[in-house]
């Protein structure tokens, strides 16, 4: 698969501004891997709080970044099987560690991978860096659903 721009991924997941937490897709490969990127900008809402005066990226912020990448990755490797309307959910949060600490500046690129699928739940393992230095990683369950109308 070629790159994906934001407008691309917003067709692809439900969230958007402020939630929607991917800039740009380098590659994805269905069962296997995705890279994608998040350009960390001082303007986002949650740096008002978290902290006004050494604006830190929350960890929290950075899980989800990577659950969307992997949301992207189930969708791509299960292309034509769910309907259109089907919602990756994420059901769990294994193994999460934050060695470093994501700020304005920073790029962040998430490597997510494909581990295994059993009984409609899928796992994921999950690595953020900047500029090559791993800042958080962890195992990511998720599950894909059809809302009811």
């Amino acid at each position: 698969m070629t790159t994906m721009k934001v407008g691309q991924i917003a067709n692809l997941l439900p969230h958007r501004y402020p939630f929607l937490l991917l800039d740009r897709i380098q590659s994805c490969e269905p069962f296997k891997k995705i890279v994608a990127l998040k350009n960390i900008t001082v303007n986002e809402p949650h740096f008002q709080g978290h902290f006004p005066d050494r604006p830190i990226m929350p960890g929290v912020l950075i899980i989800e970044a990577m659950a969307q990448a992997a949301a992207i990755l189930g969708e791509r490797s299960l292309k034509g099987k769910p309907a259109e309307e089907a919602l990756y959910y994420l059901v769990g949060i294994d193994k999460a560690r934050f060695r470093q600490i994501v700020e304005p500046g920073d790029q962040l690129r998430i490597e997510v991978e494909y581990l295994s699928v059993k009984r409609n739940i899928w796992k994921f393992s999950a690595v953020a860096s900047v500029e090559g230095r791993e800042v958080a990683s962890a195992e990511l369950l998720t599950t894909v659903a059809i809302p009811e109308a």
